[in-house]
């Protein structure tokens, strides 16, 4: 669990993007403390209205950047000139407010309430399959808040999904500490079953996401659960498995479950069943034990697999953790290394953004956004703007299809594509 600060600048709708996003942290066991220079990680969330409030953003996030071990920007100014922030040198990721809440971890589990019990958020149904994971890394503070994997049955997980799509979720976002592993403790490896069951069994339109997986678990059920996500149209084309280094050595002293080859089968499993999807991935940089060639190993994997997803996340120690015990790596090492990383990733991220213009895609409306906005997923899981929204009659939970005219480095703009009328019968003169 990470120590967050975060500051708000700018209109009501920032405000209320900061408070989402503070929702979501403390969902996931992470907590507020009082200023930069006790967190692990700040977040600043900007606003860009006229030229002194962008001099006064860059002034801030200099601060900032001083003042803390690593540093998110987000909202206004950072989404429209986020170059901006890089070209004073700003050492932070350039994230939208989304992103942000996945982005403050240590690559850790997600750490879920005290239940497993399924919640609706707007249109947007999460249903934790399960509590726990089967993994031991180094670095983890969130296996001692959860322990082992303890699955309920499929047939129980099933019903909750059919409840959340009743009461009106057109999203359903399968979630837990590692979704991979649901069912390990009953001796068998259940979510191909669980998500072939929800799609055929459950009546009506939606869309489910699956949640982070680790590589050690996927590895295994790979050619299964890949062969599901093609069958099935309800299926958004989108895993997160994080490999969080591309050093078979770091792996081992981390305890990660997986070597850098299962991770590379998992993506070459998936690239041979479905055209398009979204491969989701995060990366640890400055881990103790962490080399030059280490780091280098990692990216080159990030060059070679190009995942469309990453998250990139500078190692802090947890108490308690094995790894808290090791010498860490200097501060500035440790910046350079996840800047070098973090400017890969924004490349990658952009051309596949950019590969979308022009596309066609469906989608589901997920949420509103800022101003007359909507949020929406396409097919893969990735995000598509649609501006003046009342105009086309678009809110959340309705499904479309649009045409993507434009992108901001990590999420699209799109128009709706209007539907063409029904030809009519000729009449008779």
């Amino acid at each position: 669990m990470a120590r967050y600060h975060i500051e708000t600048y700018g209109c009501t709708s920032n405000r209320g993007e900061s408070r989402a996003i503070e929702s979501a942290l403390r969902d996931a066991g992470h907590y507020r403390v009082d200023g930069p220079e006790e967190a692990d990680v700040a977040i600043m969330n900007t606003c860009t209205v006229v030229e002194k409030t962008e001099r006064n953003m860059l002034r801030r996030a200099k601060e900032l950047e001083a003042e803390t071990a690593d540093l998110i920007i987000t909202g206004c100014m950072a989404l429209a000139q986020g170059n901006d922030f890089r070209e004073e040198g700003i050492d932070a990721q350039i994230l939208h407010w989304d992103d942000v809440p996945t982005a403050v971890t240590n690559g850790e589990c997600p750490t879920p309430g005290p239940g497993v019990e399924p919640v609706l958020d707007g249109v947007v149904g999460i249903l934790p399959i399960a509590r726990g994971c089967m993994s031991n890394c180094s670095y983890c503070i969130t296996k001692f808040a959860t322990g082992r994997v303890d699955s309920p049955s499929v047939d129980e997980n099933v019903e909750k999904a059919r409840a959340l799509v009743h009461a009106g979720a057109k999203e359903l976002r399968i979630t837990g500490q590692d979704t991979g592993v649901y069912g390990w403790d009953k001796g068998d490896r259940k979510l191909p079953e669980l998500l072939d069951r929800i799609c055929t069994e459950i009546d009506g339109e939606f869309r489910v996401r699956v949640g982070m997986a680790n590589p050690g678990g996927v590895h295994g059920i790979r050619e299964e659960l890949a062969a599901v996500f093609a069958e099935h149209d309800k299926l958004y084309n989108f895993i997160h498995a994080p490999v969080q280094s591309g050093s078979d050595e770091v792996l081992e002293h981390m305890r990660r479950q997986h070597r850098v080859d299962k991770f590379r089968e998992i993506a070459e499993t998936f690239d041979r069943e479905l055209a398009y999807w979204t491969l989701s991935t995060d990366f640890i940089v400055g881990y103790p034990t962490e080399t030059d060639e280490d780091h280098e190993r990692s990216m080159e994997l990030l060059r070679e697999i190009r995942p469309e997803k990453v998250n990139v996340t500078r190692f802090s120690k947890r108490p308690g953790t094995d790894a808290a015990d090791l010498k860490g790596l200097g501060g500035t090492l440790k910046k350079e290394r996840s800047k070098e990383m973090s400017e890969a990733k924004m490349d990658i991220v952009a051309a596949a953004y950019d590969e979308m213009v022009g596309t066609e895609r469906e989608v589901l409306v997920v949420q509103e956004g800022t101003g007359d906005s909507v949020k929406c997923r396409d097919e893969a899981y990735r995000q598509i703007i649609v501006q003046n929204a009342t105009e086309h009659g678009l809110e959340p939970g309705d499904f479309a299809r649009v045409k993507v005219t434009a992108h901001q480095t990590v999420y699209a703009f799109a128009e709706p594509v209007e539907s063409q009328p029904e030809p009519r019968e000729p009449t008779a003169a």
